[in-house]
């Protein structure tokens, strides 16, 4: 199952980064990959337990992925699974760990998926698992920017 570890130093404290990071009603201000971000299934807030949608722009598919939350520990670590069946993923999940440190704090995102249909694993693992990489690099940048003041735009490159 292919996986990866991005770091992110992150400007403020892990409070505020995952006070951030879990507020659905801003995500859209800085995730550069999404185009709708939302809590699902009745839930007003993130928590354990809770469910979200992330719909990606256009030119990531428009592919939805609903997770649900295995693990909230505000300003610690936040744990997701895929819910639903979108194309070309069977399996993924997510974790965010947050640790303060004299500049502020350091995100540690991993992540693992299994792609659909099996048959093609061979060639997607890999395409698959270089754009996560990218894009989630891509996002994380834009969160410590966003976060020192510097309001980049969704659409921006790093």
């Amino acid at each position: 199952m292919p996986s990866a570890t991005i770091q992110q130093q992150m400007p403020v404290s892990s409070v505020e980064v995952f006070a951030l990071l879990h507020d659905y009603s801003r995500r859209l201000e800085w995730d550069t990959l999404l185009r709708e971000a939302r809590l699902t299934r009745g839930h007003s807030a993130a928590g354990l337990g809770a469910t979200s949608l992330c719909v990606g722009r256009p030119w990531f598919g428009l592919i939805g992925i609903e997770t649900r939350y295995l693990t909230f520990r505000p300003a610690e670590i936040a744990a997701v699974e895929m819910i639903n069946r979108p194309p070309f993923f069977a399996r993924f999940a997510a974790s965010i760990r947050h640790q303060d440190n004299a500049d502020g704090s350091t995100i540690i995102y991993k992540l693992q998926f299994t792609a659909r249909p099996r048959w093609l694993r061979w060639i997607l693992h890999p395409v698959m698992l270089w754009q996560l990489q990218k894009e989630t690099r891509r996002r994380l940048g834009a969160l410590a920017r966003f976060l020192d003041g510097g309001r980049s735009q969704p659409g921006d490159k790093n």
